[in-house]
């Protein structure tokens, strides 16, 4: 489990294998201060294992369905990545929940500063927005962040200068390809509210469940 509270920008040492699976190398240094074999570190907001370390560097496998499913099938060596460890019981959290498992790939369509603070506005497929609500929570790149706008098709956050400077979305430009992970509570509850009213919500089945009344 992870807050999406970036802890540091690595950079990949080297990728090692096919366009279906990979080994990545990532260069580290604040993260490696405690790491162990088999622990979790998100990467781009996937979470992955790690399978060995030095002093200044850490490696991970990816398997053929994350390649697919997310854009770490787009780096390359020198290209700046997002770094998270798992959250340890007892730590302050500061974002929200993320799992580290990416739901889907989003596209930048408009980059845009105002005042202090720079607007993203990112399409995403349909079936990710319908988990997304104004003011509600997303992680792009591993980021925890506020949804400040809402259409059928994007959403829009917007970035305060410290998130521009310590983390990877800085340097992302209109075209660019983004991983999406959506508020974990929301999936949760849309898969239950399906469970119990497979033709969706009504008033009738609020009423029932005591939750709505004249």
């Amino acid at each position: 489990m992870f807050t999406g509270i970036i802890e540091e920008i690595g950079e990949i040492k080297s990728v090692k294998g096919t366009n279906q699976a990979v080994i990545l190398e990532i260069y580290a240094k604040n993260i490696l201060q405690d790491v162990k074999i088999g622990d979790s570190i998100a990467v781009n907001g996937v979470c992955l294992t790690v399978t060995d370390f030095e002093s200044n560097y850490f490696s991970v496998d990816v398997m053929p369905e994350t390649m697919a499913a997310t854009t770490l099938g787009t780096l390359k060596t020198g290209s700046k990545v997002n770094l998270e460890r798992a959250m340890a019981v007892g730590d302050r959290f500061g974002g929200h929940i993320v799992s580290g498992h990416v739901d889907g790939v989003g596209t930048i369509v408009k980059k845009e500063r105002k005042e202090n603070a720079v607007y993203y506005q990112i399409k995403a497929p349909k079936d990710l927005l319908c988990y997304m609500i104004l003011k509600g929570s997303v992680a792009v790149d591993g980021t925890s962040l506020t949804i400040f706008g809402l259409t059928e098709q994007t959403f829009t956050i917007s970035i305060i200068p410290h998130t521009y400077s310590e983390t990877i979305i800085g340097e992302k430009e209109i075209g660019d390809k983004v991983n999406i992970e959506c508020d974990l509570i929301g999936k949760y509850l849309e898969k239950f509210a399906r469970k119990e009213a497979p033709t969706g919500i009504t008033v009738d089945f609020l009423q029932k469940h005591g939750f709505y009344s004249e």
